[in-house]
């Protein structure tokens, strides 16, 4: 048995209609419409351009709820990574979480470009272009030693704002 992938994430979250809308707005994920029948106080969503069922499931407990403490009081899960494309969405990725007051750091880590964000209820996200295998030298191997700061508009100029991310790595050449 091989795992090829993750299939999907599932939240739980205090406000199942403002996690929607952050997801939504934000991130561009897309509701899928449940049936009258269907789970009571959860959503599923689909990633921009995914064809699958559902990339993200969403639970409500409840706003009683307090924040999660993984990784300052319990073990659990410190974040998910979803990628993009392009350096270009990287960024138009970067301002939209910049005007939703989410966008919690962004880093350089060489082989990859990361933005990091937290949702409503404070649960961490990664959002990543990685460089295609063909583009990656000896300079990007060595940076993944170290976190640097990201600097999106000097990364364009070396990659390409519109170099498809991934190629060879995480995507089929």
């Amino acid at each position: 048995m091989g795992i090829h992938r993750l299939n999907h994430a599932v939240l739980y979250v205090s406000d199942l209609a403002r996690s929607v809308a952050f997801y939504r707005d934000v991130l561009g994920f897309r509701p899928i419409p449940m049936t009258p029948d269907g789970f009571g106080g959860a959503a599923f969503l689909q990633a921009p351009g995914s064809t699958n069922d559902h990339d993200l499931g969403l639970f409500e407990v409840g706003a009683g709820t307090g924040p999660s403490t993984a990784g300052r009081g319990t073990v659990g899960l410190y974040h998910l990574a979803w990628e993009v494309d392009t350096l270009d969405e990287l960024e138009v990725t970067a301002q939209r979480l910049a005007a939703a007051g989410a966008l919690v750091g962004a880093s350089d880590h060489g082989t990859t470009k990361s933005l990091y964000g937290q949702d409503p209820d404070g649960l961490e996200f990664e959002i990543v272009w990685l460089v295609p295998a063909d583009r990656l030298d000896d300079a990007a191997l060595a940076a993944r030693k170290r976190i640097g700061r990201l600097d999106l508009d000097a990364e364009r100029r070396r990659y390409g704002g519109q170099t498809r991310g991934g190629v060879g790595v995480s995507v089929p050449a």
